[in-house]
């Protein structure tokens, strides 16, 4: 009942200003679509998602360690020739 719902409400923004036979037909199609496309394609993305974490923090972590410039150590005071 709620993917009957779901698909309405997607199949009303679709359709947009083109109410009617073919909102009720994209809502359709849709949930039909996301009961049984998304399962692999879902698998799929989250897997791409997942592994360009993986190198973006494997690169970052080879890069080594970076500070903001708020939270490295001052240079203390500058040293004058006059004691």
């Amino acid at each position: 009942m709620l993917g009957k719902i779901a698909g309405a409400f997607i199949g009303n923004r679709l359709a947009g200003r083109n109410d009617g036979l073919k909102g009720a037909l994209l809502g359709a199609a849709g949930a039909r679509i996301a009961a049984r496309g998304l399962g692999p394609l879902g698998t799929a993305l989250t897997i791409g998602w997942g592994a360009k974490k993986l190198y973006q923090w494997n690169k970052a972590r080879k890069a080594g360690a970076t500070y903001p410039a708020a939270a490295t150590p001052s240079k203390g005071p500058t040293r004058t020739n006059s004691l």
